[in-house]
């Protein structure tokens, strides 16, 4: 799909058609589709009603994120502190060694700091990316530009290397500003790597986007180079199993991004 979308000449269409597949939109859809059926077929009308009033519901609790988290997108564990210190170890005796991380979104113009900043999950990304380069000595690379849907703005790679080295102390080696998906930050990113002899890739993203990210660095890196999932923002979910079924803004964006993440590996993005 994202092969077609390349050959059509309308990948700068893929948030557009992002926001059309996820919820709301096709249950508010199915809601219409049920109004129009009421005068025909009343019974049929209101099961179409009753279903998509019931799937709206769903689509904004943590509960059936949960669910259908387990069932489809199960993350890896995360790296264990034995792991940390054999990669410790790794980079110690100067093995190729590189830590990568993955973009999650930037603002172009952030008021308070004056300047272009990150992305609420691009910079939980990055900062256990440093806390891991920290513990390691690792090198870094992070892969991120500016997105289908943030054309014509500063690339993230580029302000993620700005807040690495003046908030944190800490250089990002190799700045992947091109790329626009996960399909391409593999891609870029390891046409980055390879000529530096790096044949072992520490791979830093959210649990949730781990399994479409894994597929696409090994595609990417091919034989004879090792790629490790070090997932991050695992934290379980710590509401009572009856808030859990409730609608709440976070149950929505997670459900959003659980569905966007099933549709991006069926795209092959």
């Amino acid at each position: 799909m994202n092969s077609l979308f390349a050959s059509l000449g309308i990948e700068s269409w893929k948030p557009v058609i992002t926001a059309l597949i996820l919820p709301p939109v096709p249950f508010l859809l199915l809601v219409l589709v049920g109004a129009r059926l009421l005068l025909p077929r009343r019974g049929l009308g209101w099961l179409v009603i009753l279903a998509s009033v019931v799937l709206l519901w769903l689509s904004a609790t943590t509960g059936a994120v949960r669910v259908l988290g387990q069932a489809f997108l199960q993350a890896p564990p995360a790296l264990s502190f034995d792991r940390v210190r054999e990669l410790r170890a790794e980079a110690a005796a100067k093995k190729p060694l590189a830590i990568v991380i993955l973009g999650a979104g930037s603002e172009p113009f952030a008021p308070e700091y004056g300047v272009s900043s990150l992305q609420y999950p691009s910079l939980e990304r990055l900062r256990y990316g440093l806390w891991l380069a920290g513990q390691t000595g690792a090198p870094i690379a992070f892969s991120g530009g500016t997105g289908y849907a943030q054309e014509g703005t500063t690339s993230e790679a580029r302000v993620a290397a700005k807040i690495a080295a003046d908030e944190f102390g800490r250089p990002i080696r190799w700045v992947e500003s091109e790329s626009r998906d996960t399909r391409e930050n593999a891609t870029l990113t390891m046409a980055l790597l390879k000529p530096a002899g790096i044949n072992h890739v520490v791979l830093v993203t959210h649990g949730y986007h781990m399994q479409r990210a894994l597929r696409a660095f090994t595609d990417a890196a091919g034989p004879g180079v090792q790629v490790e999932a070090a997932p991050m923002g695992l934290a379980k979910n710590v509401e009572t199993p009856t808030l859990e079924w409730l609608p709440s803004a976070s149950g929505f964006r997670d459900m959003r991004q659980l569905l966007r993440e099933l549709a991006g590996s069926a795209a092959g993005a």
